[in-house]
């Protein structure tokens, strides 16, 4: 994209879309054009996919991304504006407030499979950029890294879901938790309706 004209290149990715519980956050980060944070590579030089790094990897690179990038944004939309939009529209909205957070304003926007048309800059989709973009990398880092933040301080509150362990995600142990202690305010309804109901397939 630098080789296009583009400076401000900024790439957009989400957390968050497939859990039974808590919201979809999303990031736009603009890195520096000669940054290469340290362990975004794996041994072969390919970009490491964010859900294959450990815990302690994520936060050791949201620390880096956050020092380092030109600009950054982080948007979230909540499990009942999930519910009342669908989780398509509730992305496209925590994207979009991603970029307007965003602490430098891109020129360029890179994104996996989401049309953000509401801005008007030139945007890329690219499939499977989070391993094939540095930019979308980091956003899916910072993305990711936010939202299990918040996740370990829902778990404060509703111990007995064991948000700290699966993060909202639909493991058999949450699931038992939902049939056993009903939903909190953080799950999401339209995506429990058969577990509610007793159909947990």
């Amino acid at each position: 994209m630098w080789d296009m004209g583009y400076n401000l290149v900024g790439g957009i990715d989400e957390a968050g879309r497939g859990p039974l519980a808590g919201p979809v956050v999303a990031a736009c980060v603009i890195l520096p054009k000669k940054m290469l944070p340290d362990g975004i590579l794996d041994k072969n030089n390919n970009i490491r996919d964010s859900k294959r790094l450990s815990p302690s990897q994520r936060e050791r690179l949201y620390n880096i991304i956050m020092s380092s990038s030109v600009g950054v944004g982080i948007g979230r939309a909540g499990p009942e504006q999930i519910d009342e939009i669908n989780i398509l529209n509730a992305t496209r909205i925590a994207m979009e407030q991603a970029i307007e957070n965003c602490t430098c304003k891109p020129d360029c926007l890179l994104i996996d499979a989401v049309n953000l048309q509401s801005f008007p800059v030139p945007q890329y989709s690219i499939t499977k950029g989070d391993i094939r973009s540095l930019a979308i990398a980091a956003a899916s880092i910072i993305a990711k890294v936010t939202r299990d933040r918040e996740m370990m301080e829902w778990a404060l509150k509703y111990p007995e879901y064991g948000f700290d362990r699966h993060m909202g995600y639909g493991t058999r142990q949450h699931i038992e938790r939902i049939q056993k202690f009903g939903l909190s305010p953080i799950h999401r309804r339209t995506f429990c309706k058969r577990i509610i109901s007793g159909d947990s397939r």
